[in-house]
């Protein structure tokens, strides 16, 4: 069925393709303070305990010599001794080598009248699995030329435990049982797909041989699911369908690889960003002391006057839920001008610090608080137009997220929020300055964060119409490892972290706007050609949703991803 010649082309690609170099930060990680298990190298997660493995070995490759496709496969290498492989990791070769995956060994629980809980049936928490499935191999037909064949299989776990991930061979011959674990199920969580990595197309068949990042489907703050780094692949799956591997499951409720206060100040320290704004921002940042003290008003309903909110926010209602009930505005005389366009001295950096992905990793949220968000730029084809009014509100919140591993307490991944939405962008794509400090670009008026400088549009990109994201570098900014307020950090427990008291405010931090967005956008069709008019007025409709109007924003607590997992 296989042909063996592949095996020895395989081995000719493993010397010659250009596979990536392994990623590493521009400085090296400082020595941490002391603390309970942050950055020791290992975690318990109850009845078993992980390591991060980043060293690779590579197996095989699709397309390695074009960069914009080439996928390659690897096997984990150096582990501790006693821990097992869980699987195999994959990434494309458009980026450096950056990743993990987990491997694991068995712990003994302490003897008390509650080790039941859990495991009552005293099975072992790694098992071999009893044989595996070939998924695909390379040479089953695909359309396409491969370096080599490749095999991909599916441990079959024992009864009651489940596979972690595939493995990949580069000959027909089944891999040894010894070579990974299976996990006992009551130990493991769901997982989902994430990102196509590979999709190979397959003579004779209607579907496609497919590669994807896979995740904990429970994530956030609260989420026990614990990312093991391998993949999934599947030459029939439709959505839908349960994955055939699963996802650790973190058991161990101490948390104990989470940072402690001391370690966290390091970590910003260490690396926090800078963020720059736009040479031509007209609304920079500000702390919230400097926006209540300048002039901000609380509104209550029905009543025609505000009233000034103290600097620490005291006097702002507490708890309950948004009813329309407050709302934040400024002051209607010559200081509503000044407060505008923020102060950029008393800037701060507002820090959530949570745990993530099971308690693995770290997010360390990092919110940035703007008194006005300006009015939004349409980009049509190669022609830009100021909105007047469109995406003006009063109170914008913005935020940016550092993934630290708590396995080594490197830097992962930044987050960078994007109005509605966002994206991770790997360690490895960021830029640099002063060693390990990232840098990140707040876009012109609006404030959304980038990793680049450049002109993004919100939108579709495809149709050349959208809001325009501005982001350059220039002398405005902030340095959030010397300007920053840690606010929140709930897994330390109470007393340690004190939240300010505006964090408690849970109504509206602007008023309601609502914009004639008709007679905006007529205004806009007027100025342009004939030709053109009609196709760009089909199009308006693909103009963010949040720029016709809106409800006042909301502060940090408010926000889905304070206690839930980034949007992505």
């Amino acid at each position: 069925m296989f042909d063996c010649r592949c095996f020895h082309w395989s081995r000719i690609v493993d010397f010659l393709s250009p596979l990536p170099d392994a990623f590493s930060l521009p400085a090296p990680i400082p020595q941490w303070p002391q603390g309970q298990g942050f950055a020791a190298g290992k975690i318990n997660l109850g009845e078993i305990e992980v390591a991060e493995i980043t060293d690779f070995e590579y197996i095989w490759g699709h397309d390695l010599q074009d960069k914009k496709k080439g996928v390659a496969f690897y096997k984990p290498v150096g582990m501790p001794d006693g821990f097992c492989s869980l699987g195999h990791y994959c990434q494309s070769n458009d980026r450096p080598l950056h990743g993990f995956v987990l491997v694991a060994r068995e712990v003994a629980l302490p003897e008390t009248k509650n080790s039941s809980i859990w495991n009552q049936d005293k099975r072992p928490a790694l098992l071999k699995p009893v044989d595996y499935k070939l998924v695909w191999s390379s040479d089953d037909g695909s359309d396409e030329t491969l370096d080599g064949c490749g095999f991909f299989w599916l441990p079959q776990p024992p009864e009651g435990y489940k596979a972690m991930g595939f493995v990949i061979s580069n000959k027909p011959d089944k891999p040894e049982l010894a070579e990974v674990r299976c996990v006992r199920s009551d130990l493991t969580d769901n997982c989902e797909i994430h990102r196509l990595i590979l999709s190979v197309n397959i003579k004779f068949s209607k579907l496609p041989f497919r590669v994807w990042n896979i995740r904990p489907s429970h994530r956030g703050m609260h989420g026990k699911g614990v990312s093991v780094g391998t993949f999934f692949s599947s030459s029939c799956w439709s959505p839908g369908q349960e994955l055939d591997v699963a996802c650790l499951k973190n058991l161990n409720p101490s948390l104990h690889a989470m940072p402690n206060l001391d370690q966290i100040h390091a970590l910003i320290r260490h690396y926090g960003p800078t963020l720059f704004f736009h040479p031509d921002e007209a609304y920079l940042p500000s702390s919230v002391s400097w926006f209540f003290k300048s002039g901000a008003l609380l509104y209550t309903r029905g009543q025609p006057i505000g009233e000034a909110i103290d600097a620490g926010g005291a006097n702002l209602p507490g708890g309950g839920a948004n009813d329309g009930t407050y709302w934040i505005d400024l002051p209607k005389d010559d200081r509503r001008r000044v407060i505008k366009h923020g102060n950029l001295g008393s800037a701060v950096l507002y820090v959530h610090v949570k745990p993530a992905l099971g308690g693995t990793f770290t997010d360390i949220a990092m919110w940035v608080f703007c008194p006005f968000n300006g009015p939004a730029t349409l980009k049509v084809g190669i022609v830009s137009i100021a909105f007047g009014k469109i995406g003006q509100h009063v109170g914008d919140w913005e935020h940016f997220t550092l993934r630290i591993s708590n396995f080594t307490g490197e830097l992962w991944s930044i987050y960078f929020s994007q109005h509605s939405g966002g994206e991770w962008v790997d360690a490895s794509d960021l830029e640099f300055t002063e060693g390990n400090k990232a840098i990140v670009y707040s876009s012109r008026s609006g404030h959304a964060s980038f990793a680049h400088p450049g002109a993004y549009i919100q939108g579709s990109a495809k149709l050349g119409i959208g809001v325009r994201n501005d982001a350059a570098r220039s002398k405005y900014y902030v340095d959030s490892s010397i300007s920053y307020e840690v606010i929140a950090a709930e897994y330390l427990g109470d007393g340690v972290v004190s939240e300010p008291r505006w964090l408690q405010y849970m109504r509206e931090w602007g008023p309601a706007v609502v914009y004639d967005s008709r007679t905006e956008l007529d205004k806009i069709l007027n100025m342009l050609p004939l030709s053109v008019r009609y196709s760009v007025a089909n199009i308006f409709d693909k103009v963010p949703v949040e720029l016709y109007g809106e409800e006042g924003p909301t502060g940090p607590k408010e926000k889905n991803n304070w206690g839930g997992d980034e949007r992505s």
